[in-house]
Formats: structure tokens, C-alpha cells, sequence
């Protein structure tokens, strides 16, 4: 695999057509739509009627960056190598462990990892300024990570102490941080969605209402390929199209939804052609290559900074674990999961590295060990760290507790000990 050629736009291969009367107004095209690490094709029939057919001319074309031939040079600098290396390795390297923690219960509840999707998270978010924002989805310790958020903060909230980023009370799928700009992990599929189209509108009302002339901070909205059959994401493609606000869609591919195929359940799986729909670009790019990603990244968060509108980019990539750790990931092709293993995303960036003398082997052996050190120091730190108290328990659920949470006395009700009366056995 050649890590550094440039992205690619997947369109169908158009095979013959079938037999249709003069008169007949409805063309029907047979399409084979393939992906670049599955066995899988799924034959699709279009029907479509002539006089919907739309020009050229009147659909918004795929972002330039698509068009570009691949002799660009995309070299990295060495710093920024390394930075990205790192970044890959601590993602890696921290979800091994939440697997190893998990199962021996120091985690409770549902805990989705990020395995083989490094090169979507750090090809994008190591782009970013501090001031932008990042909304993610379940699968969001990455993300975090990636954004700045320490790595002791984030397996602190998945241990469920006080010392994690949202002092326990989120947990595996809600990692947040203001001081970081991540705007929460979600665990409903698309809710997340209309929080990064607001955080993007807010960024764009500060610069033209409120005059802020420096504002130009960029939102990142990460989802998965099933959320883009939900409602809440058309409706905020249309919005954010309409409004031209600053932020990019990214839809991170990883062709199944649980254990739902993702060629079984959309009428046309390449989501990035909704995005001309809605007047934004829309691109494809191989999300197991970072180089290829982070030139995609690049030239759609230049758009969006710039005040040109959103764009819709659909990275197709794959997880190596199953859906969550609960799951026995059976349901996949065998063949399917060793073909994309074999393109792990971090082997393919150290080879590349290394061949253009950016890195050598003994630097990225040193960045391993480094990123081994502060893994095993965020579980000490978490495993040492205090539970949080009773009195926490009703913080954040109300604006004003008084109502409910706290008593007459101006104490929270849970600090009774009778509040748990009769559920000691639960």
C-alpha cells in the first residue's frame, strides 16, 4: 500500500444497461459498488427518471483536494511525523489496556474501543487549534486523547473516579472537556450531530454579530457510517449548508453498524455524494492512510476556516475489535478483518516514516516506550484515585436541586442514610 498517494473518489462502475423500451420513462442502471479492504460488493439497481437527472453543471462538485493527481508531495515534516506517530501509538496503545482493565473489572457498562481507526482521529483533530471543537460518539476515548485531554483524565472517567475528565459521572461514552474544546461523547446514534452544528454556528455568530474578527475556530463532528441514515443528520447538512457554518462532517466508515452490514442498510453506501446534495462537498478517502486523510483534513478545514461552508468527508476505515467489549465479533468475514489488518493504519505510517528517513527506528521505539510509560501511569493514577462521594450523586441532573435533590435542611437528601433504604441488595 502506498501510504502517500493522494485521496480518491469511489464512484460506482457502471455495467450495461438492461433492456428498456424507447417509451419507458424510467432508466435503470445495474452498479457494483466495492470498498478497499472487503471481500464484500453489493450489486444495487437505481431507478431513476430521465427528467430528474441532474446536470453536471448544477451539482456541487467533490472538494478540490479530490481532484488533485497524487504526485503532490505529502511529505510530512519530521515533527509532524512524530507528532502523528505518537498520537496513533497512545490511541493504540491506550484501548489495549481499557480492554485488559475492562475485563478485569475496573470498568463497568458498555466500552466501545477505537482499534484500527487511529488515522481518521489524528489525521484530523492534530490539525486543530485548542479553540476548536470536537464532538464525538461513543467510540470517544480517541478522540479525546488526540484533542489533549490527559490520558490519567480519561481512564480516571472510565474508572469512574472523581479524577476523570467529567469526575466519574460520564463514563466510557461521555467524555468531555471545555477546557479542550470536547463537546461530549454520545451514546444515541446522531446526537451529537446538531451539538457540533450549533458549536459551529456559535463560532460563526461570534465573528459576524458580535464582531469577534479573530474568531474563526473550526468544529469537527464525528459519527459513524449508520448515523448518516438518521434524520438528524440531513436536517444539520441542510442547516449548516444554508448557513454556511464552519464545520466538517466525518463520517468514519467502518462498514458495520453493531453487526449490521453497512452495504445491507443504506439504498446507495457511498455516503459521501449526500453532501452535494446539500451544496457541500463531498469526498471519499482511504481513513487507513493518515497522509491521505490529514490532505483531505487539511483543504476541508482551510474551507471552513476560511468562512466557506461545511463539508461532508467519509473516511473508510475499519474497527479490529468488536462493536464494543461485550460483542464476540462473530458475525464478520474472517477474510474481511484480515485484509484490513493487514493495512493496519500505524504500520503503514512507521514504514512510510522510516523509507523517507523522517524518523528512524530507534525514535519510534523511543515514542513506544514513552506511550507504554503513560498508559500504565494514567491506570495507576485512575486505580489509586477516590470514588465520588453520595453528595455527587444528584449534581448535574438538575439545574436547581432544591426541589428535589436537597432538603429543608440545605443538605443533599442522598447524605441520608436512609435515601438507599431498601436497595442495599441492589
Amino acid at each position: 500500500m502506498s501510504i502517500s498517494s493522494g485521496p480518491k473518489i469511489i464512484r460506482p462502475i457502471t455495467l450495461q444497461p438492461c433492456n428498456r423500451s424507447s417509451d419507458n420513462p424510467i432508466l435503470s442502471d445495474h452498479r457494483i459498488t466495492t470498498f478497499i479492504g472487503s471481500t464484500r460488493t453489493l450489486r444495487l439497481t437505481q431507478s431513476i427518471s430521465s427528467s430528474q437527472r441532474r446536470s453536471a453543471s448544477t451539482i456541487v462538485a467533490v472538494s478540490d483536494v479530490a481532484k488533485r493527481k497524487s504526485n503532490k508531495n505529502l511529505l510530512l515534516t519530521k515533527e509532524e511525523g512524530l507528532e502523528v506517530y505518537e498520537d496513533m501509538i497512545l490511541g493504540r496503545a491506550f484501548e489495549d489496556m481499557c480492554a485488559q482493565m475492562y475485563y478485569r473489572g475496573k470498568m463497568f457498562g458498555f466500552v466501545h474501543l477505537y482499534n484500527g481507526q487511529e488515522a481518521v482521529s489524528s489525521g484530523f483533530i492534530k490539525l486543530l487549534k485548542k479553540e476548536d471543537s470536537v464532538v464525538s460518539t461513543y467510540r470517544d476515548h480517541v478522540h479525546a486523547l488526540s484533542k489533549g485531554v490527559p490520558a490519567r483524565a480519561v481512564m480516571s472517567e472510565l474508572f469512574g473516579k472523581t479524577t476523570g475528565c467529567c469526575r466519574g459521572q460520564g463514563g466510557s461514552m461521555h467524555m468531555f472537556s471545555a477546557e479542550h474544546n470536547v463537546l461530549g461523547g454520545f451514546a444515541f446514534i446522531g446526537e451529537g450531530i446538531p451539538v457540533a452544528t450549533g458549536a459551529a454556528f456559535t463560532s460563526k455568530y461570534k465573528r459576524e454579530v458580535l464582531k469577534e474578527a479573530d474568531c474563526d475556530h473550526v468544529t469537527l463532528a464525528f459519527f459513524g457510517d449508520g448515523t448518516a441514515n438518521n434524520g438528524q443528520f440531513f436536517e444539520c447538512l441542510n442547516m449548516a449548508a444554508l448557513w454556511k457554518l464552519p464545520i466538517v462532517f466525518v463520517v468514519e466508515n467502518n462498514l458495520w453498524a453493531i453487526g449490521m452490514s453497512h452495504l445491507r442498510a443504506t439504498s446507495d453506501p457511498a455516503i459521501w455524494k449526500k453532501g452535494p446534495a446539500f451544496g457541500m462537498p463531498g469526498v471519499h478517502v482511504d481513513g487507513m492512510d493518515v497522509l491521505k486523510v490529514r490532505e483531505v483534513a487539511k483543504d476541508a478545514i482551510g474551507r471552513a476556516r476560511r468562512g466557506e461552508g461545511p463539508t461532508l468527508v467519509e473516511c473508510e476505515t475499519y474497527r479490529f475489535r468488536g462493536h464494543s467489549l461485550a460483542d464476540p465479533d462473530e458475525l464478520r468475514d474472517p477474510n474481511e478483518k484480515a485484509r484490513y489488518a493487514a493495512r493496519d493504519p500505524i504500520t503503514a505510517l512507521k514504514k512510510y516514516l522510516i523509507e523517507s528517513k523522517l524518523a528512524s527506528e530507534a525514535e519510534l521505539k523511543a515514542i513506544e516506550k514513552k506511550v507504554d510509560e503513560v498508559v500504565e501511569d494514567a491506570v495507576e493514577f485512575a486505580d489509586e484515585s477516590p470514588v465520588p462521594s453520595r453528595s455527587q450523586l444528584l449534581e448535574n441532573v438538575f439545574a436547581d436541586p432544591r426541589g428535589f435533590g436537597i432538603g429543608p435542611d440545605g443538605r443533599y437528601r442522598c447524605e441520608d442514610p436512609k435515601f438507599t433504604q431498601g436497595t442495599a441488595q441492589v
